[in-house]
């Protein structure tokens, strides 16, 4: 089969015929119809400093993905061929006491598709039947192929209860994008995102941002004031990894406020614990999806009214992956998508 490699250690990737993935009593083979590419594969194809002590090459990439089953184990229930999935790209251990205790994405041995097994940006890819999601009748296979990063929205906005709540959104690449339309959707009562790029502003305004700031020449205290915050932000969801924009949002949060963190930073961040002591904040790491009360939730908002494709903004057949990356790489693209039946 076709696929897209990292062949060896160093920027770049191949697309390079690679043996068809076998599979178990327990797997499912899936012939891969999209993908969507990630924060992950971008640092992969650039081997910094992440990936080269991350990556063991020849690796297949990519985790975000949506196809058809054409091949299921012997052992595999509730699955059958010609369904359409797609696939959890943490493959925990089950044996440790999380998984055990059915707190699977909290697992300390996960190893994940794409980065520790061969992923999904190929013309087929094999997961375990418990990694898999069967989409409800319906949903836009373009929709489909992004519900990992779309469950990272999901689970990041439904950290702490936004109902009726003001929230901050600091960060509106694709993920932060879809999360701004969870939120709306969810009930909150203003929404006000933060991002520096002109064009994605313009994507969360299309997505439900109330207001949309660029941190560079607004106060988001002045913002949280003219909308008649009184103390300011009750719930901010960190999804730049950006360190100013993490202590600006600790500036800006009301008394009691809940913070959840999804970006991930490239450096350690300073920051003044006075400001959570006092306001009594809760900050709250998030990493990946809940297994599956996520995926239930992006199907049922979605059957329900949410609409997330204003995030994806970028769409090339497989064999044009060079112009794909170097879209994703644009400060103004949302989410970009893979065409593999091209």
């Amino acid at each position: 089969m076709l696929a897209l490699v990292k062949s060896a250690p160093g920027p770049g990737l191949d697309l390079a015929e690679v043996p068809a993935p076998e599979i178990g009593i327990n797997d499912v083979l899936i012939r891969v119809h999209r993908t969507g590419i990630c924060g992950t594969d971008l640092h992969i194809d650039a081997w910094d400093a992440w990936a080269a002590k991350t990556i063991v090459p020849p690796l297949v990439i990519g985790h975000e993905f949506v196809g058809e089953i054409v091949a299921i184990g012997s052992n595999v229930n509730d699955y059958a061929i010609g369904d359409l999935v797609s696939g959890e790209g943490h493959v925990v251990c089950g044996r440790c006491r999380h998984c055990l205790a059915g707190r699977r994405n909290l697992c300390a041995h996960t190893v994940g598709l794409g980065v520790g097994r061969d992923g999904a940006f190929a013309e087929y890819v094999a997961l375990p039947m418990s990694n898999v999601w069967h989409h409800a009748r319906g949903i836009d296979e373009d929709v489909a192929a992004i519900f990992d990063p779309f469950g990272n929205a999901v689970h990041t906005a439904l950290a702490f209860p936004v109902l009726g709540e003001d929230v901050l959104v600091s960060g509106a690449g694709p993920i932060g994008l879809m999360a701004t339309a969870v939120v709306r959707h969810a009930g909150a009562r203003f929404v006000v995102v933060s991002e520096p790029n002109a064009a994605r502003r313009e994507i969360a305004s299309r997505m439900g941002a109330t207001v949309v700031v660029d941190p560079g020449a607004q106060d988001l205290r002045e913002v949280a004031a003219a909308l008649g915050m009184v103390e300011g932000f009750d719930v901010a969801l960190e999804m730049s990894g950006n360190a100013t924009a993490l202590r600006t949002a600790l500036s800006a949060m009301a008394h009691g406020g809940s913070i959840a963190i999804l970006g991930i930073p490239t450096a350690e961040i300073p920051i003044d614990v006075n400001e959570i002591v006092f306001k009594m904040l809760t900050l709250r790491g998030i990493y990946g999806r809940e297994m599956y009360e996520t995926w239930y939730k992006m199907t049922v908002m979605l059957q329900s009214g949410l609409d997330i494709s204003p995030a994806i903004t970028h769409r090339f057949p497989f064999r044009e992956h060079r112009a794909a990356f170097a879209a994703a790489r644009d400060g103004g693209a949302g989410q970009v998508i893979l065409d593999w039946t091209a």
